[in-house]
């Protein structure tokens, strides 16, 4: 009987050593501790980040002040919230260093800082909240799409511009795709969003008439939540922003540049309906450590749904230190 031939996963590579050399650095420039916030593509801002933070911070001990460099594409606002309340309350003064993009619920967490550095490649944006509820349409693949409050508003505002064909009542037509209750969800949703911001921007700007304002803009003020929200626009909006120092700015890419390298995605087909994930969703490193969440999984394309379901998930945070130039990797259990 012929033997099977064990596949080979293929496996991100962890490049602690590389990071923590830049990090050395940094703190060595910034004259502080340093902390990195980074996220995939594929990673999110999620709830399972703070408990990672808390364990850091512990290490870390309460200081004056703290750098964090944020470099994600957005995720869950609340979690970001919690972030922020938890990182008050270990550091008298936080300075986020924004050298890439900083969207969405990455937003939020930079607003809680009390001043802001970006570079030339950075950008913020809008944070009005869209949702995939259980009710959500469903795409080619059958899986639930995101709604967002602002597409409903242009839905209906062009609905009363051409009358909807004669309806007077748009609402019949449209809960033929998408229900009732996600509209209720996605309603409850922005006005959370708005919440949140004043919430964190609470943490260090006494105005609250500014906070209300800059809290407003930045959830219904823009086309497009993925609008780019550069320097000046910042400033405009009324938000402590500045220049971000070049040599740390380089230093800043540099370290991306590695995390990018690691959060690469790991692919091992099997066949053409199986294949395996391995893949680095989200960085938090601070001196000597740091915590990854990684995913680890196998994925079998269910013809009759149309779409891919996991099996055999191991995906897990494990957290990794550097002692003497070598690498010990922990399972850092999150439930």
């Amino acid at each position: 009987m012929e033997k099977k031939r064990a596949v080979r996963i293929n496996k991100p590579p962890i490049l602690t050593p590389q990071t923590q050399k830049i990090i050395a650095q940094l703190e060595k420039k910034l004259g502080a501790p340093f902390i990195a916030y980074w996220s995939s593509g594929n990673g999110s801002v999620c709830h399972n980040d703070v408990a990672a933070f808390f364990d850091l911070l512990k290490g870390l001990g309460k200081r004056e002040h703290l750098y964090l460099f944020i470099k994600s594409s957005g995720g869950n606002g609340q979690a970001a919230l919690r972030i922020v309340n938890l990182l008050r309350q270990y550091a008298g003064k936080i300075t986020a260093l924004i050298p890439l993009e900083a969207a969405s619920a990455a937003t939020m967490m930079a607003i809680g800082a009390d001043e802001i550095k970006m570079g030339p490649l950075a950008y913020l944006t809008a944070v009005d909240t869209s949702l995939t509820h259980a009710l959500s349409p469903v795409d080619r693949t059958n899986h639930a799409v995101a709604v967002s409050q602002d597409e409903l508003n242009r839905v209906l505002h062009l609905w009363k511009e051409s009358r909807g064909n004669g309806e007077a009542n748009p609402y019949p037509s449209l809960y033929n795709h998408i229900h009732p209750l996600v509209f209720g969800a996605i309603d409850r949703a922005s006005s959370l969003s708005i919440k949140i911001c004043e919430e964190i921007l609470s943490y260090h700007l006494d105005n609250a008439k500014a906070r209300e304002k800059i809290s407003k803009h930045l959830n219904s003020a823009y086309p497009s939540h993925g609008y780019p929200i550069m320097l000046r626009e910042a400033q405009r909006i009324g938000l402590n922003v500045s220049d971000l120092d070049s040599d740390l700015n380089d230093l800043l890419v540099n370290l991306n540049e590695i995390y990018s390298e690691m959060g690469q995605q790991a692919i091992t087909d099997y066949d053409q309906e199986h294949y395996h994930d391995h893949e680095i969703l989200n960085i938090i490193e601070g001196k000597s450590t740091a915590f990854l969440y990684q995913n680890d999984k196998d994925w079998h394309y269910r013809k009759e749904e149309r779409r891919w379901v996991p099996m055999n998930d191991q995906s897990a945070w494990n957290r990794v230190t550097l002692a003497a130039g070598k690498i010990k990797t922990q399972r850092f259990h999150i439930r």
